[in-house]
């Protein structure tokens, strides 16, 4: 299929997900630039695992006046990618990679949201490191 609509339509849900807590009297607007999504292929995924790289761009705008009220910050978003066993495992209990991946992308949303410093990147080892050249 066309990956560039699955990883839009992942970030679509997330961000409605991660966004339904917050209910200010202002309106805004996210403004998403998507600037690295790396899932595993199913080889990797059923073998060693790794890592789900992802980065991108957030900014919030006034949703009326186009202001900005938070500057565009890059947000680092990995995620630890199942293998072997635990991804067969993941699968059975309805945890496939999409359901994992949009539910860690929401929880990033409430971070980014909450916190004054934003969702802070997991530290996942080499492979996590290797993903960023």
């Amino acid at each position: 299929g066309d990956r560039h609509a699955q990883v839009k339509a992942i970030f679509d849900t997330a961000f409605a997900r991660g966004a339904e807590a917050f209910d200010g009297e202002t309106p805004v607007r996210l403004d998403v630039e998507v600037r690295r999504f790396h899932s595993l292929t199913e080889k990797t995924r059923y073998t060693v695992g790794g890592v789900h790289s992802i980065t991108f761009l957030l900014t919030l705008r006034d949703a009326r006046s186009g202001e900005v009220l938070r500057p565009t910050r890059e947000v680092q978003a990995d995620l630890d990618g199942f293998g072997g066993r635990q991804a067969i495992l993941a699968d059975a209990r309805g945890e496939t990679q999409k359901v994992r991946i949009t539910a860690h992308l929401a929880e990033v949303l409430r971070q980014e949201l909450s916190r004054p410093e934003g969702h802070r990147n997991a530290k996942l080892g080499l492979i996590q490191t290797l993903n960023k050249f």
